[in-house]
């Protein structure tokens, strides 16, 4: 591998999609990334993307991966993708930061972390939620002791997933689609770091409740940590009640969210053909008509309710600090945003890019949340408590 002079990370991109657009702002914002290379099969996409940043870009992501002034990648191509291109990025001396989820099978996720660790490279999931702030600063706290063990963990989110343009796949659940992987490891990566233990098991009740979008749309799971914590999920992407309303109407991003735009996802999707809906989908992605970024962040990024009952205190994460409750008192740890929208995540890609240190999220991490998440979803088809296996041990 190769770094450039001054420490700064030459970083290309695969996949110029909606991830993209969303990680952009963060991406251009980081002092040590210089954004130097894309690979996109769209011609529009690229072309912005040279334009842009003054980068070279490339139809097949092969092509990147050949190019030695690249010293890492971020995978922001649809799920299928995430394994052979990782793979062949570390193989190419290349580190990577991939979208969640990691992959769509165990299987995948262990030979990404083994062609890592034979390559000496980085590998990190994300951004994902545990990145924020305010949930990183919880954990914090709970792991110096002083609040006693965490005993209850409630995570609560409500939006409008389901309803948002779609490629086929991304409603497939057998490709990686629906809530489970895109949704549910948001949630589980948090109540992870939160508890500061493995799990040992899930059991859960799944939701596919609109057969004009065929598709695991919610859950509500019960996570049982080895530490005697335990977690509830509870997740719908239905587009009905919108749970930034609990959290001062700020947005997953930390922009502010308009309340009167309620319904507006399921108004969009009902106006348009099957046909057209893979074209709205592309409209949203970096090149498109539809494809604006998030505001700068008002607040830290948030993904619903989240409380956190320990032995002597209760946390509650909200965007723009932490809530304590102790026996006699409230109290409030306000946390200023970021300059950018998940830049929490490639922050720490860039400290572990520059040896500074990994977060938690790096190599196994991924492995463990997908675990969990497939454990979700089969707990619902089964409708019985699935034990989450240690690695090492049979999934």
């Amino acid at each position: 591998m190769s770094m450039t002079v001054g420490g700064n990370i030459n970083l290309g991109v695969i996949g110029l999609g909606r991830g993209l657009v969303l990680a952009l702002p963060a991406l251009a914002a980081h002092p040590e990334i210089r954004l130097v290379a894309a690979a996109d099969p769209r011609d529009p996409a690229r072309a912005r993307f040279a334009a842009e940043f003054g980068a070279r870009t490339y139809a097949d992501w092969q092509d990147l991966l050949a190019d030695p002034a690249i010293d890492a990648v971020y995978i922001a191509a649809p799920h299928q993708f995430h394994a052979a291109q990782a793979i062949a990025a570390a193989q190419a001396g290349k580190h990577v930061l991939v979208e969640k989820p990691m992959a769509i099978s165990l299987d995948d996720c262990r030979a990404m972390a083994r062609a890592a660790a034979l390559a000496g490279t980085v590998l990190i999931t994300g951004p994902s939620h545990s990145f924020d702030t305010p949930v990183r600063h919880a954990a914090a706290r709970i792991a110096e002791g002083a609040l006693g063990a965490p005993r209850l963990i409630t995570a609560l989110n409500y939006t409008d997933f389901l309803y948002r343009p779609r490629r086929p796949e991304e409603l497939d659940p057998a490709q990686g689609g629906g809530v489970m992987l895109s949704q549910a490891a948001h949630q589980i990566d948090v109540v992870r770091l939160l508890a500061g233990s493995a799990l040992r098991s899930v059991r859960a009740v799944t939701g596919d409740w609109d057969a004009a979008r065929p598709s695991e749309g919610a859950y509500a799971a019960l996570l049982d940590f080895a530490n005697g914590c335990a977690a509830t999920l509870t997740y719908s992407g239905y587009a009905r009640f919108d749970s930034d309303e609990l959290q001062g109407w700020t947005g997953e991003f930390g922009q502010p969210k308009d309340a009167a735009a309620h319904g507006n996802a399921r108004r969009r999707i009902a106006a348009l053909a099957p046909a057209d809906e893979a074209a709205a989908k592309l409209s949203r992605a970096y090149g498109g008509a539809d494809s604006s970024t998030p505001p700068p962040p008002i607040a830290n990024e948030q993904f619903g309710l989240v409380l956190v009952s320990c032995e002597r205190a209760d946390l509650r994460i909200v965007p723009d600090g932490v809530w304590t409750y102790s026996d006699s008192a409230r109290s409030f740890t306000a946390l200023p945003p970021p300059p950018a929208a998940q830049y929490n995540a490639v922050a720490a890609f860039a400290d572990a890019c520059l040896g500074r240190g990994l977060p938690p999220q790096a190599g196994a991490w991924g492995i463990d949340t997908v675990k969990a998440c497939l454990a979700l979803a089969r707990s619902g088809r089964e409708r019985r408590e699935i034990t989450i296996e240690p690695e090492g041990q049979a999934a």
